[in-house]
């Protein structure tokens, strides 16, 4: 059985969102079209975000989520999503994948400061 809830820890480099994985073999993956705008959404209460931010998500519901993202469409082996509340879309590449067997119908999502 896997986590409910995973956790990532996005950072800006060179303009574009992006985050690494060691666990699953990912380094520097890039958010794109849309995702990056949601992001900014996310994180415009978070001082010195572009340094780095915890992203908490889940296919189900926890206390406190900030967006739920709904599943739209696939789309070049990735899958779109809209946050309906924002009227905003964004695409999730195959890296999705690394964390869920399948797109999950929604995405529960909530940023929040690295604690040190």
């Amino acid at each position: 059985m896997s986590n409910s809830i995973m956790v990532i820890f996005p950072y800006r480099h060179q303009g574009t969102w992006m985050f690494d994985d060691e666990r699953v073999g990912l380094v520097q993956e890039p958010f794109v079209e849309g995702m990056p705008e949601i992001i900014d959404l996310f994180v415009q209460n978070i001082p010195n975000a572009e340094k780095g931010f915890k992203l908490l998500f889940s296919a189900k519901p926890f206390p406190n989520h900030q967006a739920k993202l709904v599943w739209d469409r696939e789309e070049d082996e990735g899958n779109w999503y809209r946050w309906d509340e924002q009227g905003l879309e964004g695409w999730l590449c195959p890296a999705l994948y690394h964390y869920f067997s399948k797109a999950p119908s929604e995405l529960y999502c909530k940023a929040e400061v690295i604690e040190l």
